[in-house]
């Protein structure tokens, strides 16, 4: 965190459109990163609560894309495209999120994968292009509670099946 000239912290220039949300996962960094690289891992775990998803395509590289359809509790599909902007395994990825590729309002997200003794602290930092966007995706879609929920379905997947695979 920078400080200004009086000692106080600095608001980052883009504080009003973000929303961070982390989480501390009881299983190794590397572990926790392979649930975001490998398709069949991401697709098991991937939404909020009671969410599911297909994937149409995927290739996890700078420039490549995961184009899937998250499928709401209540029937509702929700079209969804990332791209993948940087990829620093196993401490980093960045990402281009919106609904289709040329999505005017989609909004950058960075995962950062940090030890924290035998541990992991994931941290999801998102930017949107509008704070009125920002307030729309935390007001009308629930943006912190499902990223937290999202995340907690990561503990799960990661703690409760990759771990198990890795231990037999």
């Amino acid at each position: 965190m920078s400080t200004t000239e009086r000692g106080t912290p600095a608001q980052s220039v883009t504080a009003d459109r973000e929303i961070v949300i982390s989480r501390i996962i009881d299983a190794p960094r590397e572990l926790v990163f392979e649930a975001f690289t490998d398709v069949r891992h991401l697709s098991r775990w991937w939404g909020p609560e009671g969410f599911t998803t297909t994937t149409r395509a995927f290739e996890f590289r700078v420039g490549g894309e995961w184009d899937f359809v998250l499928h709401g509790p209540d029937g509702t599909d929700y079209q969804e495209w990332i791209t993948w902007t940087e990829i620093a395994p196993p401490e980093r990825i960045a990402m281009l999120h919106g609904e289709t590729r040329d999505d005017p309002n989609a909004f950058e997200s960075v995962l950062t994968f940090e030890p924290d003794g035998a541990a992991t602290r994931i941290e999801m930092h998102t930017v949107f292009p509008t704070k009125e966007q920002r307030d729309e995706a935390v007001e009308k879609y629930h943006a912190i509670e499902s990223g937290r929920q999202t995340l907690g379905n990561l503990a799960a997947y990661v703690t409760g099946v990759l771990l198990k695979e890795v231990e037999d």
